[in-house]
């Protein structure tokens, strides 16, 4: 039985992270992901969700926080936008290069300068290569639907995730959203099994200074060095679209909803012009192909879902028959330029 509500992005990213049972929630305020934080600190205070929520002083701390527990052993969440992401680019690699599948709503926002608080997917994108898994959503449904399936993924590959929507347009517009039922959200997020070693019986020293190559220890076992290390990311992240388009498989299968694994595709059966882009543009550009449908262009959406890593062969595999590609980006825009306006 549906569960259908009226709700905002950020408050279907809530709600995706209650299903998911987090425990240790660190976030920082930052327009437009503020209201994230706060519902998600009215279910912990309300005892709605069983988790600890972390003050702290900045985003930089909610990370490190966000990295600690999720090393103890703990499912963590946290989320920021813009210039909040920026701040705690230190421990985005930290998280990457510690295996830590930690999952992050980053809340698309314009970076400045100038100053912004509007929709820009800059930081994200900026982010790229950090070490983290980027997924980006379309519409509110897709925003609740990728948090759980991001902590599936996340937990396989032993990777960090950022699910990332566009900030006011997604974060703050009301749109119907199916709640997927609590029973086969837990059944399709099993407990996290963490990966590191905590015990007092057996102590070691996490995240030693690494050399290049393989060392023995004090007991002489032969080590990874700090190049095996890096490969593993990399081999987890080039490993992680089969584990995306398996779990979103899956997703459809318990659920009902297909959101596409590595992108989604609209009227591209014989399209020759396809429009493509990431998050709401794309999904908007659907208006945009019908019209020019309307007009005898074969025009089609091709929306990309997953921006790192990059499914450059499967692009390149479903444009194969386009005449044109139109690309689309989500930028702060200008309407009037009169006054002190610069054009850029």
């Amino acid at each position: 039985m549906s569960n259908v509500q009226i709700m905002t992005g950020n408050q279907a990213a809530a709600i995706g992270a209650k299903l998911s049972n987090v425990q240790v929630v660190a976030a920082y305020p930052i327009t437009p992901q503020s209201q994230l934080a706060e519902i998600i600190s009215q279910y912990i205070e309300g005892g709605e969700l069983k988790a600890e929520y972390v003050r702290v002083e900045g985003e930089h701390s909610a990370l490190t926080v966000c990295i600690s527990a999720s090393t103890v052993g703990a499912r963590v969440f946290t989320a920021t936008s813009a210039n909040g992401l920026l701040y705690m680019h230190e421990q985005l690699h930290w998280a990457a290069g510690s295996r830590l599948p930690i999952v992050m709503c980053c809340v698309n926002r314009g970076v400045g300068a100038p100053w912004t608080i509007f929709n820009d997917q800059q930081d994200s994108i900026s982010q790229r290569d950090t070490g983290w898994i980027q997924i980006y959503c379309r519409n509110n449904q897709e925003i609740i639907d990728t948090v759980i399936q991001a902590y599936r993924i996340a937990e396989e590959v032993y990777a960090p995730v950022m699910v990332c929507y566009d900030g006011f347009v997604l974060s703050h517009t009301m749109m119907p959203v199916d709640i997927p039922d609590p029973e086969k959200a837990r059944e399709f997020l099993p407990p996290y099994r963490a990966h590191t070693i905590l015990s007092p019986e057996d102590p070691r020293t996490l995240y030693p200074v690494l050399f290049p190559t393989r060392r023995a220890n004090s007991e002489g076992v032969i080590c990874y060095g700090y190049m095996e290390m890096r490969y593993k990311l990399q081999a987890a992240l080039e490993r992680s679209p089969a584990v995306i388009q398996e779990t979103n498989r899956r997703f459809a299968e318990v659920f009902g909803r297909d959101h596409g694994g590595l992108f989604w595709k609209y009227r591209t059966e014989d399209a020759e012009l396809f429009l493509t882009g990431m998050g709401s543009v794309a999904s908007e550009a659907m208006e945009a192909a019908d019209m020019l449908r309307d007009e005898g262009i074969k025009a089609g959406v091709l929306g990309i879902r997953v921006f790192r890593p990059f499914p450059a062969k499967p692009l390149k595999e479903a444009f194969r028959n386009a005449k044109g590609i139109a690309i689309f980006e989500i930028r702060g825009s200008v309407t009037d330029m009169k006054g002190p306006c610069v054009p850029i």
